[in-house]
């Protein structure tokens, strides 16, 4: 019977133990100028050297003590370890605040949704309109690509008219042709032959 007992509570203990990483060595992080109350944060959400590794870059990004958590917080919320710190830095450059980059990951969006939101804020359009479209693809409604949506920007339409469309359930391919028309009156417009009426030098 104590045999058995014995086993059992080996058992136990094993399974309690499993996926955690007691060996993980956070002087890394304090390295990288971490604080040692956030490290010991980052100990209670058991983070392995992988996501050290990824901390570290991070705070060499300039991302704050508390995001850094709360990323970490996000990631094992959605059942995988934090391995997105590339995509927190472009964003951060990007200059998306830290709370915005914190909700994208919460909705476990962070790697999805990175490049898009980048390339909206490249393409020029104004804080309200990228929010505006962050937030229809963080809550699963459709949009346009973001390349789309530049294209149009680029021949003419403005951002309030792309917003129309894109209410109105504009696909790709329907932008697409409307680009391309909108491109070729642009290319023909002022073509027109206009004969010059003046003299001949002679």
């Amino acid at each position: 019977m104590k045999v058995h007992l014995t086993i059992f509570l080996m058992c136990g203990f094993y399974a309690a133990g499993c996926g955690q990483h007691p060996m993980t060595d956070y002087r890394p992080l304090g390295a990288a100028g971490m604080g040692s109350s956030t490290v010991e944060d980052l100990k209670t959400l058991n983070t392995s050297d992988a996501e050290v590794i990824q901390l570290v870059h991070l705070k060499q990004g300039g991302i704050t003590d508390d995001t850094c958590v709360a990323l970490v917080r996000a990631a094992h919320a959605n059942q995988h370890p934090f391995n997105s710190a590339d995509w927190t830095v472009n964003l951060k450059n990007a200059r998306f605040k830290e709370q915005q980059i914190v909700e994208f990951a919460q909705a476990d969006k962070l790697d999805s949704i990175g490049g898009e939101a980048v390339t909206l804020k490249l393409v020029g359009l104004s804080e309200p309109t990228v929010t505006t479209l962050l937030q229809r693809r963080l809550r699963g409604q459709t949009t346009l690509d973001s390349a789309q949506i530049g294209r149009l920007k680029n021949t003419g339409l403005t951002e309030n008219q792309i917003l129309q469309q894109i209410d109105q359930g504009i696909t790709d391919e329907v932008a697409d042709k409307e680009i391309k028309a909108r491109e070729s009156a642009r290319n023909h417009a002022n073509t027109g032959f206009v004969r010059n009426r003046g003299r001949i030098a002679r």
